[in-house]
């Protein structure tokens, strides 16, 4: 889509930085959440044992988790489409089921009074926690807040894409993929938001810092971010935080099944465009790209030893934010260089929604790189880098050029 609606550079440059950032920085990142949920069930893989350390590099026991995952799911899905599209199935109408579970138990409950009341009265009074106390989020710093907050919002709906990259093996792509889209994305979303009703039920939006009672620290003291975790524990006690913990390893783990599987394809893509290594545009005796899954996979591998899994996030939401932006914007550019191109699919609301969408993410882009810029500028200046390397291939293979 960019590089119809821009030139062969721009869709290059997306494809680079998939490679570099957003499809390998989403792996990593999830596996690192993988990682330290399983470091609650099998206490060995906790974040806070260290296995190696020389300098700035430590490597954590969570980290073998994280990439121990990687290569499990790369090697299952060098095994063909349909050994990766079972596990997927397996694992996504398991952690559908148990989330589910969560939200009508959640709903049924009668909840924390104690929780309801705050929240009633808070719920819109933004504050940022600092020198011990509360202090109210008002003017420039309430927007700095909510365009960092959004990093966690956005990436639990991302990859609603992904089901592109696969478009080639899709039976009836033109009409299963957008209906795949917009079902699979409205599902996220719908689940997200009762989830967090769930949350507010039983959590009070902020608290008590320095309590150790889990009902008066609230969603913003969880530990370690684990508000679902805490949540349980109010709703079943400590066996029902380990089974939170337990459905998480579950949702990560097929997550980066999804992830692995859809992102090799598209470097395949490059390939057979002599825009990538050109073993990744083979396919192995199952009809996969297996040099692909492996290249990003200990690409992976290399980013969960980078940072943490906020940290990730922040170096791929950035990222992608950016070809968000220019992707929506060719929605205004193909109107002007193919008018007359068929368009089976309305932009809906068009054009005040794509203008929006626009400037809201030019937004959330100038606030991280301003608010977060150890991850952010990283994520920038690799994907200028792919500028140069674009020109090297464009050199070595100019016929594909057009």
């Amino acid at each position: 889509y960019l590089r119809e609606a821009y030139n062969p550079l721009v869709g290059f440059l997306y494809g680079w930085t998939l490679f570099t950032v957003i499809q390998t920085g989403l792996i990593a990142a999830v596996a690192m959440a993988f990682g330290k949920f399983l470091g609650i069930l099998v206490p060995w893989f906790s974040e806070k044992h260290v296995l190696f350390e020389w300098g700035v590099v430590h490597i954590r026991h969570v980290h073998i988790a994280a990439i121990g995952s990687i290569v499990l799911l790369t090697w299952i899905n060098t095994r063909g489409i349909n050994t990766g599209k079972i596990i997927q199935n397996i694992f996504t109408y398991s952690k559908t089921l148990a989330l589910a579970v969560i939200i009508l138990v959640g709903l049924v409950i009668a909840p924390n009074a104690e929780a309801i009341a705050f929240n009633s009265q808070h719920f819109w009074d933004a504050a940022s926690f600092s020198h011990g106390q509360w202090l109210p989020l008002q003017g420039w710093a309430l927007w700095v807040a909510v365009g960092t907050a959004m990093v966690g919002s956005l990436f639990s709906a991302d990859a609603w894409y992904s089901l592109t990259f696969t478009s080639g093996e899709v039976i009836n792509p033109k009409r299963n993929i957008p209906l795949g889209m917009v079902i699979g994305t409205s599902i996220v979303i719908l689940i997200y938001i009762l989830v967090n009703i769930v949350y507010l039920k039983f959590l009070p939006v902020r608290g008590d810092i320095s309590s150790p009672d889990v009902l008066r620290q609230g969603i913003s003291a969880a530990i370690n971010d684990r508000v679902g975790a805490s949540v349980m524990y109010v709703l079943m006690g400590s066996f029902a935080a380990v089974g939170m913990a337990l459905l998480v390893v579950i949702s990560t783990f097929g997550c980066n099944n999804g992830l692995i599987l859809a992102g090799a394809r598209v470097y395949y893509a490059m390939a057979k465009d002599k825009l990538f290594f050109q073993k990744a545009g083979e396919l192995n005796a199952r009809r996969v790209p297996q040099f692909g899954l492996v290249i990003q996979a200990v690409w992976a591998s290399l980013l969960c030893l980078t940072g943490t899994y906020s940290n990730l996030l922040d170096y791929v939401v950035f990222a992608v934010l950016v070809f968000f932006a220019l992707t929506i914007s060719g929605l205004f550019v193909l109107r002007v260089k193919k008018p007359h191109a068929e368009r089976p699919y309305k932009a809906f609301a068009y054009p005040v929604l794509p203008a929006l969408y626009i400037v809201v993410a030019v937004f959330i882009m100038i606030i991280l790189l301003i608010y977060k810029p150890l991850y952010t500028w990283p994520g920038l200046v690799i994907v200028l880098l792919g500028i140069p390397v674009y020109y090297m291939w464009k050199i070595k293979n100019p016929t594909k050029f057009v």
